[in-house]
């Protein structure tokens, strides 16, 4: 039952990063139809999510180490 849940977990965390990545890759399409600037995509709410997914783990290394 443990393995069940934690297939469940690791399939909702797949899901979640699925729909995100789609929602970003549309902002970077939108942001090159309309000739906007490299950082666009980045400004939107997907953008920000990956940029803060991607920095969390960092910084809580960095607190945590010393």
């Amino acid at each position: 039952m443990a393995v069940a849940f934690k297939i469940l977990e690791a399939v909702c965390v797949l899901v979640a990063a699925i729909i995100v990545g789609n929602m970003f890759l549309a902002e970077v399409r939108k942001n090159q139809a309309g000739n906007g600037p490299w950082y666009g995509p980045y400004l939107s709410l997907p953008g920000i999510v990956i940029i803060i997914v991607l920095v969390v783990p960092v910084i809580w290394w960095a607190v945590n180490k010393g």
